[in-house]
């Protein structure tokens, strides 16, 4: 596949690596380190315990949850594409009384921040899922992850998370339903995305996790087909990273007082800091994962690592860090 390994190799650093302090700070959240996993791209976080200790993540945000459980999209809804990868998942799920019954417990004893992704098809339902999650509150939920940027239902997501007036609406209506800090999941598909990061924060959001897939396409040229059956889905993966980069670049310089979970093509310590020196408090691993089952494992090593060869003790003290080319 698209994968790659960090090329620098830095062995001269003066501070031990097992010495540096992960620890950061989301808003009102306390994370023991800011590598996370994306919704969407660790289902329900069990799936994956064999392959690695979800103990030692920073946390992870679920598989988006609705109202009522959800099927999803017919097949095909993958395609590997240039550095990337394109879905039409559909946002299938258990919905919202099968996970706070079947789901939750699990995740409860996990000891990690956990951010419960949700959805709606429509104004209504996204506040009944907010009503309903906020049962989950001292049971193992720590926030809610409000996606209005999925591109790949016919109905919400990204009417939602396009539009700042009704952004603001729908993250003020969902805040009013629930005491739980939620964070709201931004698209890339919009001219303005500071615009979009400031009226939800002006609402009451905690924070803003960004960014979501592209809305892409590929085609079959022998069957004259489109390679997913709802023509359009979802580009994640490296290929969307530099994009990423610059969003949350955008969004920290004008809303520094808005926390970002940064996400986009992270599959390195080296990405990881980027994205914090961009702006960025902590971030999500997504496609990585399919790939690479325990990448977060790997890159949370990486980044300890890394952190230490550039001479700091603290990953904190590297966010909005980044310096203009002609710094001395």
């Amino acid at each position: 596949m698209f994968w790659r390994r960090d090329a620098w190799v830095m062995n001269d650093a003066t501070i031990d690596p097992n010495a540096v302090d992960l620890a950061v700070r989301f808003g009102p959240l306390e994370l023991t380190n800011p590598v996370m996993t994306a919704a969407g791209c660790f289902a329900y976080g069990q799936e994956f315990a064999a392959f690695m200790d979800l103990r030692a993540l920073g946390g992870l945000s679920t598989k988006g949850i609705s109202p009522t459980p959800r099927a999803g999209n017919p097949p095909p809804r993958i395609h590997e594409s240039a550095s990337g990868m394109l879905n039409s998942i559909g946002l299938e799920n258990v919905g919202l009384e099968a996970f706070l019954a079947d789901k939750l417990p699990y995740l409860a004893d996990l000891g990690v921040s956990v951010w419960v992704n949700f959805f709606g098809t429509d104004f209504d339902d996204y506040v009944r899922c907010a009503s309903g999650l906020e049962r989950g509150r001292g049971r193992g939920i720590s926030a809610l992850e409000m996606n209005i940027s999925c591109p790949n239902v016919t109905k919400g997501g990204i009417e939602f998370g396009t539009v700042p007036a009704v952004a603001h609406r729908l993250t003020r209506a969902c805040g009013e339903v629930t005491d739980l800090p939620i964070v709201v999941k931004l698209t890339p598909n919009v001219g303005d995305i500071v615009g979009m990061a400031q009226a939800v924060h002006e609402a009451g959001a905690a924070g803003v996790s960004m960014i979501n897939t592209l809305a892409g396409m590929a085609i079959d040229v022998r069957t004259r087909r489109p390679r997913l059956a709802s023509t359009y889905g979802g580009l994640s993966g490296p290929a969307i990273k530099p994009v990423a980069l610059r969003m949350v670049h955008q969004v920290a310089r004008a809303l520094p007082e808005l926390p970002i979970c940064g996400l986009g093509g992270i599959s390195t310590g080296a990405d990881v800091v980027e994205f914090l020196l961009a702006g960025a408090t902590c971030v999500q691993l997504g496609t990585a994962n399919f790939a690479e089952p325990a990448a977060g494992i790997r890159v949370l090593h990486e980044l300890r690592r890394l952190v230490a060869a550039l001479g700091e003790r603290r990953v904190r003290d590297l966010v909005g860090t980044l310096r203009p080319v002609d710094a001395d």
